[in-house]
């Protein structure tokens, strides 16, 4: 089983399990990721997902046996590649919690993924480079987003890591945390937003995710058509009440 689950009320824990080669991406792992968010993306129990992997590493790259070998047009073929985009379609909130080494596809894995809690003990680089190849995962694309074209083009092309407390300055982390806590604090976070209106929660997801594709003033449409469609819901109306009521809303999902 290359995926481990739990479930804590409304946050399931998703837990890479490749340990004896540092939670290497191959492509059994990346299904059994991407089968088991389409299952949760519709399970209405859970509102917040969090993903994360051992003490040593998160995940340090990609499964170089599995790659060596491989030619262009296997390379092309392969659905291995298109699960990150996967991941990045999830609905719901999803969280990286992340100790020790994210490197490569492991980092392509953390930019994924919405929110990100660091260990003091993480280290994050796209290496790419040293063996030939280029970040295929997203790892250009995304990392430029998040950190802007001088860092990233660094980082891409010299292979080298940076620790959490560079990840943090860049922009690349929400929080760094002692390594032993880093689950602990992605849970904290996970049950904050598990107490938001799911709904909303998703569609503010929905927004942020479009705002880099978009022109402002098409992303200004966006939003106002999702805060529109948000006065059909039954959890508005909760809310709104609540507030004027002065007390704590209670949201269902409606």
């Amino acid at each position: 089983m290359n995926i481990l689950e739990r479930r804590e009320g409304a946050v399931t824990i998703l837990q890479l399990n490749r340990p004896e080669v540092l939670n290497a991406l191959n492509a059994a792992l990346m299904e059994e990721l991407t089968d088991r968010l389409a299952v949760l993306a519709v399970d209405e129990q859970v509102r917040v997902v969090i993903l994360t992997g051992g003490a040593k590493a998160f995940a340090a790259g990609a499964d170089i046996a599995e790659l060596h070998g491989q030619t262009a047009a296997s390379v092309v073929s392969a659905p291995v590649i298109n699960r990150f985009d996967a991941l990045r379609q999830f609905p719901k909130p999803l969280i990286a919690a992340v100790s020790g080494w994210a490197l490569g596809g492991g980092l392509e894995l953390v930019m994924a993924c919405d929110m990100v809690i660091a260990g003091d003990n993480a280290h994050f680089g796209q290496p790419e480079i040293k063996i030939g190849v280029i970040p295929g995962g997203g790892g250009t694309q995304r990392l430029t987003q998040l950190v802007g074209k001088m860092r990233a083009m660094e980082m891409i092309l010299t292979g080298e890591p940076v620790d959490a407390d560079q990840a943090y300055r860049m922009g690349l982390v929400n929080q760094v945390v002692p390594a032993e806590d880093v689950v602990g604090a992605a849970k904290a976070l996970a049950e904050k937003i598990a107490k938001m209106p799911p709904i909303a929660v998703q569609l503010a997801k929905e927004a942020v995710l479009a705002a880099p594709d978009l022109p402002l003033e098409a992303g200004m449409r966006f939003e106002r058509r999702l805060f529109a469609l948000l006065f059909g819901t039954d959890d508005q109306k909760e809310g709104m009440q609540a507030f004027l009521d002065k007390r704590a809303p209670h949201f269902e999902g409606h």
